[in-house]
């Protein structure tokens, strides 16, 4: 039976502790979620993103109700998701920060659609928000992919595993 060697793991009631302790086993990629506000670029740390569907084309991340940035990117309706190479952590705890100005000294570029695709990501996904829906203390939002380009030279991703930023060869 699942967790009989290791009887610590196994959790019969549902705490928030309990939920991040096993729910930090998946090993997730980072990505930073951007736009051209109308004060300028803002843009997020964002873990919860996947692609959703092939045809079309759409992409799913999960929003904390409590981000200031998250406003100014869905009234511009149109965004980029920056995915982090692994050199990258500084620019995920750097969006990761509510205020300040997060673009300061950061490299960036502007997609066809004006958001800001940061220097050095691993790939840009230019998106249009599509829909948005309740995800408890999360937005869940859903993109309809617009553009999409990576380098030529595949960069390795950044990686979060178990807290703490990691790469492909180290997560395992």
């Amino acid at each position: 039976m699942l967790g009989e060697s290791n009887p610590a793991a196994v959790q019969d009631h549902v705490t928030p502790d309990a939920f991040r302790f096993v729910m930090g086993r998946f090993c997730s990629g980072v990505t930073v979620v951007t736009a051209m506000g109308s004060a300028g670029p803002v843009g997020f740390t964002c873990q919860a993103f996947s692609s959703l569907s092939l045809d079309p084309p759409r992409i799913v991340l999960c929003v904390s109700r409590t981000s200031t940035s998250w406003p100014s990117i869905r009234n511009r309706a149109s965004f980029c998701v920056n995915v982090l190479s692994r050199q990258q952590h500084a620019l995920s705890e750097r969006f990761a920060r509510s205020g300040g100005d997060k673009f300061r000294g950061v490299a960036w570029a502007p997609s066809s659609d004006g958001a800001p695709r940061l220097a050095e990501a691993a790939a840009w996904i230019d998106c249009y928000l599509h829909a948005e829906y309740d995800g408890g203390d999360h937005l869940v939002v859903i993109g309809d992919v617009s553009r999409l380009e990576a380098p030529a030279e595949p960069r390795e991703p950044l990686l979060y595993y178990r807290g703490r930023y990691t790469g492909v060869a180290d997560a395992f």
